[in-house]
């Protein structure tokens, strides 16, 4: 494949509540490590403490866009990390998901956290474009897609695409919950609400190669689709619009079936069971589709963040030299119905 046309992501930034970097997220997920602890002062309504992740090093009392663009800002920078190194002041497109629009964090609540994160950067880079987006759980994925446009269609030369996401606004956990989605013991469908940040600086090959930046990793394609059948409806979801988003993706992708998988399955049955939907309608495209990983289970479920959160997963382990294979699959389905979905292959595969 010609270099102008691969799309290559040369940067990541991570913020979990398991580590401040890449590297020390990955590391606690690989080896199991659980951030979830409970609330220090919120009740559900079974009267006990909330289930939750934090980030302990944001100032508890700082909250609504300030707190997300204080999560974002340290992997906003870790991503923009290669162009920094090499002193080089050129234009980055800046584009940035937050979770959907709900209580504790209506109105432009992506706009003001965008504006936010932009001056903080500003200092650090020269950016150029871009945008915000309220995309819920897929919308980091939903951030990387646009970049992967943008570069293919040569409007942009370089992109810094990412999410930050905190349900930990008092108004969302209480929504949450009255919504039956918090886990607890007396509901085990539920899930850990928590917070988080991840960024990609992405490029060509070509461009990557002109100004002598070695890739992490190769975007093999993304995709997108949109479900009908959304959870918190009365319907039955049979999996449309991930199947949709896979087949989407497989068209035009290596014959090589998948190695690895990681999602943003929390615990909430219907994440499981499109899951198992899309798999049926794409058969023989992975090894092994029941070995899927799904972080929410130590960092706790961080909405748009996940997205990015996956691919620095990626990149840690193929450059750490622990990668299951040469192709790494990465999903998210958002409740507005959007679907995402990209296939990630190691650094080799663009030399």
């Amino acid at each position: 494949m010609a270099g102008g046309s691969t799309i290559v992501i040369i940067g990541v930034g991570a913020r979990t509540p398991l580590g401040f970097s890449a590297a020390a997220s990955s590391a606690a997920v690989r080896a199991g490590i659980s951030g979830i602890q409970d609330h220090p002062y919120m009740i559900d309504r079974f009267g006990e403490r909330m289930k939750v992740t934090r980030d302990v090093g944001i100032d508890a009392a700082l909250n609504g866009p300030h707190r997300a663009a204080a999560i974002a800002t340290t992997p906003a920078l870790d991503a923009l990390a290669p162009l920094r190194k090499i002193g080089h002041s050129v234009p980055i497109a800046l584009i940035v998901s937050t979770g959907e629009p709900r209580p504790g964090q209506n109105g432009d609540f992506a706009g003001r956290m965008y504006a936010e994160l932009g001056a903080r950067l500003s200092h650090d880079a020269r950016l150029e474009g871009g945008g915000s987006i309220a995309g819920g759980h897929a919308g980091g994925l939903l951030a990387l897609y646009h970049a992967y446009k943008m570069l293919k269609e040569d409007r942009a030369k370089f992109c810094l695409a990412g999410a930050v996401d905190t349900y930990l606004e008092p108004e969302t956990l209480e929504w949450l919950d009255e919504n039956e989605q918090l886990h607890s013991d007396g509901n085990i469908y539920g899930f850990c609400p928590g917070e988080a940040a991840g960024f990609c600086l992405m490029t060509t090959l070509q461009t990557a190669q002109d100004f002598g930046i070695d890739p992490l990793l190769q975007v093999v394609g993304m995709s997108i689709a949109s479900e009908e059948s959304r959870i918190k409806t009365q319907t039955v979801c049979l999996g449309d619009g991930l199947s949709a988003a896979f087949r989407f993706l497989f068209e035009n992708a290596p014959a090589h079936p998948v190695d690895r998988i990681i999602c943003d399955m929390n615990g909430e049955r219907y994440r499981g069971n499109e899951y198992g939907f899309a798999v049926l309608r794409n058969p023989g495209r992975f090894k092994d589709a029941a070995d899927f990983e799904t972080p929410a289970d130590c960092w706790g479920d961080v909405g748009a963040a996940s997205g990015p959160l996956f691919v620095s997963l990626v990149t840690e382990a193929e450059a750490r030299g622990y990668s299951k294979g040469p192709l790494s699959l990465i999903w998210a389905s958002s409740e507005n119905g959007t679907r995402a979905a990209a296939l990630l292959g190691g650094a080799r595969s663009t030399r």
